[in-house]
């Protein structure tokens, strides 16, 4: 454990985990810092669930509140990202499931390289821009499209860089449901660009 010293003048030179002992020694300026390193990414994968950003700032306020009351109780052996984004999954569930949110019966799919794939060119011309911007926007449409169990999956994959063994400590579902349920939602996403014409995926 880090002790109150000198030595620790700057938190954003720690690892989670050393920040993490310093929080639990009494160093707020430490957990300001685990706040400041995940506050947006948590934010944005929250809205990504909701679609309404002020619930993803009040989801994530009480997050973090979780994971500052819960903190005695995080084992070191996990990474401090899975364990925050599994709160984060279940404050989003818990707000999607308070709220009646209505779930669609559809499913569908992109490729992993599809998805993840930034345009070729360093340089990009403002056409190339402008298809790059509307490209985004059109997925962003279907995912919020897929119903929220197959929705986070990908957020989690694609958004998040997550690994499926990371993706399934997070929502506590077995590995091979996760691969299962990522296919599914790849050929619901496949079905639902080409019911908007878009076939060369």
């Amino acid at each position: 454990m880090i002790a109150k010293t000198a030595a620790f003048n700057n938190p954003r030179e720690f690892a989670d985990k050393d920040l993490i002992a310093s929080s639990l020694a009494g160093r707020h300026d430490s957990f300001e810092e685990l706040v400041r390193r995940y506050q947006c990414p948590i934010t944005a994968y929250v809205y990504r669930m909701t679609n309404d950003y002020d619930a993803a700032l009040d989801v994530t306020q009480e997050i973090f509140i979780k994971v500052y009351n819960s903190l005695e109780r995080y084992k070191s052996e996990y990474k401090f990202s899975t364990w925050i984004y599994r709160i984060a999954h279940n404050a989003a569930i818990d707000y999607l499931r308070r709220n009646n949110h209505g779930e669609q019966s559809l499913e569908i799919e992109i490729d992993d390289e599809v998805y993840e794939r930034p345009l070729e060119s360093h340089n990009p011309s403002p056409e190339q821009e402008r298809e790059r911007s509307e490209w985004r926007s059109e997925i962003q449409l279907i995912i919020q499209k897929l119903p929220s169990a197959y929705r986070e999956l990908i957020l989690l994959r694609h958004s998040q860089d997550m690994s499926y063994d990371e993706i399934a400590e997070i929502t506590s579902l077995p590995l091979g449901t996760v691969k299962n349920r990522l296919f599914r939602a790849r050929e619901m996403m496949r079905q639902f660009l080409a019911e908007r014409g878009i076939t060369s995926v």
